[in-house]
């Protein structure tokens, strides 16, 4: 049982964090939450809204993680274009592009 629930957690956060399916997840969840139709029914005092609460749980902490991870990033490109240590860009102003290849052995 919790190898399933950690398998459905592991699919929906690498889903949320694709790109490509990020707002499809973000429209599903969404959905899920205001359907009627739940793996267990709202009318259940207890259990109903259990599940929407751990989905929806689940969706605020993935995006806020997100939103941190671009907001690290963001503010580690505006750090580095605005630092006088980095003179390479600013001296030399020329780049070596390097092609790699991978050796099967």
């Amino acid at each position: 049982m919790n190898n399933s629930i950690q398998s459905i957690y592991n699919w929906y956060r690498n889903t949320l964090r694709n790109p490509k399916y990020r707002w499809w997840i973000i429209l599903g969840t969404v959905a899920y939450f205001f359907s009627p139709i739940d793996v267990a029914p709202d009318f259940i005092p207890v259990i109903g809204q259990l599940d929407d609460i751990a989905l929806v749980t689940l969706l605020v902490a993935e995006l806020s993680q997100i939103a941190l991870d671009y907001f690290k990033t963001r503010k580690g490109e505006v750090g580095e274009s605005t630092n006088p240590v980095n003179t390479a860009s600013t001296v030399g102003g020329s780049t070596v592009d390097v092609e790699a290849s991978s050796v099967n052995q």
